[in-house]
């Protein structure tokens, strides 16, 4: 069973996002799987309809399905010779035993309503960050702070500046991305 029709020239990306850095990390996880295609990746404004900073592990699932919903709905229709992927990426915190961390959940789409969901690894965060992120403040806007930079969440983000550039948020998404395509790839191995 194969996920792209054979007809297929054409995979449109349709991001939950105008963040640069969630589209080029669409774009980057995904093409390699597809090299014969055409790959056209576009981000659109999709509500999370959770918090802008999301404090919670299941919140942060939710904003990711709620985002990739909508792109499912409102975006672009399939065109003639093309299949379309919904992808959407959600950041957020939560406080562990182990103390608090960000982490991002990404949600592919495909076909009517089907999908595959993913989360990154987590980032440690000191408790003093994790503090003003519990007085409202979103993760970005504290980075920028604390680290004197401007709009860092669409650069590198708190993962880039907390690592010295060795992960950044791009890297992060690309990464769970690329693993939440295993049930596209191989679809017979993920039906009961």
């Amino acid at each position: 069973m194969n996920l792209i029709p054979p007809s297929t020239t054409r995979l449109r990306l349709i991001v939950g996002s105008l963040n640069p850095v969630k589209i080029a990390a669409a774009k980057q996880a995904i093409s390699p799987f597809f090299p014969e295609l055409d790959i056209q990746c576009q981000g659109m404004h999709a509500p999370s309809l959770v918090a802008d900073q999301p404090m919670t592990n299941q919140a942060t699932k939710l904003g990711a399905i709620n985002r990739m919903e909508y792109c499912r709905q409102h975006g672009p229709q399939s065109e003639k010779e093309s299949f379309d992927l919904f992808v959407a990426m959600e950041g957020g915190v939560d406080k562990f035993e182990h103390g608090p961390v960000t982490f991002a959940y990404v949600v592919i789409g495909y076909g009517n309503q089907q999908m595959s969901l993913g989360r990154s690894c987590e980032l440690p965060l000191p408790l003093a960050i994790y503090r003003q992120l519990q007085q409202g403040q979103e993760l970005g806007d504290v980075m920028d702070q604390v680290f004197n930079t401007h709009n860092i969440k669409q650069k590198g983000g708190a993962i880039g500046l907390l690592t010295n550039g060795q992960a950044t948020r791009e890297s992060i998404y690309t990464q769970a991305l690329t693993l939440a395509m295993a049930p596209l790839l191989h679809p017979q191995q993920y039906t009961e």
